[in-house]
């Protein structure tokens, strides 16, 4: 996700005329991923992983869109938002992780102008669309449990649709305004951007113009896409945690907590990874420590949120059970 409150826009590159600065060839131009090509060692060691953790992101997402397709019990709204959470997180890895293994094989990456547009566009569109997706997520686990005799009516199947509609147009409107803005600056001199893939912050610092207005865009829209979801989950698991603590039944206590437990493991993965990359000072850490921390949420919140659902949910472990012996039974019928 790139919605960023520290990055320094710079409004000339040292070292370009004024004639140079008018010209704007972006659009035929090539940029070029640096990746780690300052320490060649690294790469070969880390194609593998970052290969297997793809696999193993695509193969649990989309085990988990089909649990939820074939299995009637689950077509409530909770797993409903998994579902969607699953086919943002599976996209969000697809967006990212192939042009990362490139970086890593060849050392560096030539891409068109258009290619870097559409990986920053996808990025920005699963990144914001996840922020909105976790806070509705958490309105479902409140109305659930600090509401549940008039849940069904809360969380009835046009909220849900309306819920699910507002994040994926919000992470659209976010994206195509973002990334127009972004490839709209004229871009002079060389095109190297030094980081694994096409975020906003390294590409934008090759900019030969005016920044200013944006930054002053991505801080507000930091505070309404990131903040504002952000607040909802809070303020949400606050009356949880206090409807839950005046439950008289230590199991009932359990049960309820049990419920958003994974939801809420997400949650602190996913702001938790975003907040150690964008919310730090931009002088505190080199180029390349910001690439590892940017693969905290890159490649590790894509992955274990298959996982953190899979294993603390027992509706999903019947489930998976549920199909397992249904495809047993047909091959030994």
């Amino acid at each position: 996700m790139t919605f960023s409150l520290h990055f320094t826009p710079i409004g000339t590159i040292q070292g370009f005329d004024t004639a140079t600065r008018g010209q704007n060839d972006s659009s035929a131009a090539e940029f070029i991923l640096l990746g780690f090509s300052a320490f060649p060692e690294l790469p070969g060691q880390m194609f593998g992983v970052f290969l297997v953790i793809y696999l193993v992101t695509l193969i649990g997402n989309a085990l988990i869109i089909i649990i939820m397709l074939l299995d009637q019990s689950l077509h409530i709204p909770m797993y409903l938002f998994l579902q969607n959470l699953s086919v943002v997180e599976m996209s969000f890895s697809a967006a990212i992780t192939p042009e990362m293994l490139v970086v890593l094989t060849t050392q560096k990456a030539n891409n068109s102008f258009g290619g870097y547009f559409a990986q920053m566009y996808f990025i920005l569109l699963f990144g914001g669309t996840e922020c909105f997706l976790l806070g509705a997520m958490a309105y479902d686990r409140f109305a659930a449990i600090c509401h549940p005799l008039s849940y069904p009516g809360i969380m009835n199947k046009r909220v849900f649709v309306k819920l699910v509609m507002f994040s994926w147009i919000s992470g659209i409107t976010v994206a195509t305004l973002q990334t127009t803005w972004v490839f709209g600056f004229p871009y002079c001199g060389h095109r190297e951007i030094n980081h694994l893939f096409c975020e906003t912050p390294p590409v934008l610092e090759l900019a030969c113009a005016d920044t200013f207005l944006f930054e002053v865009y991505a801080f507000t829209g930091t505070i309404l896409i990131v903040m504002v979801p952000f607040l909802l989950i809070l303020l949400s698991y606050t009356q949880i945690l206090f409807t839950i603590w005046k439950m008289p039944s230590i199991t009932g206590r359990q049960k309820a907590f049990s419920t958003c437990a994974s939801h809420l493991t997400s949650v602190t993965l996913f702001y938790g990874t975003a907040s150690i990359t964008y919310l730090q000072p931009k002088s505190r850490y080199s180029p390349d420590t910001k690439k590892m921390m940017s693969l905290a949420y890159s490649l590790l919140t894509p992955l274990l949120n298959p996982l953190i659902y899979s294993l603390r949910n027992k509706e999903m472990k019947r489930a998976v059970m549920k199909l397992w012996e249904r495809k047993v039974a047909l091959h030994t019928a």
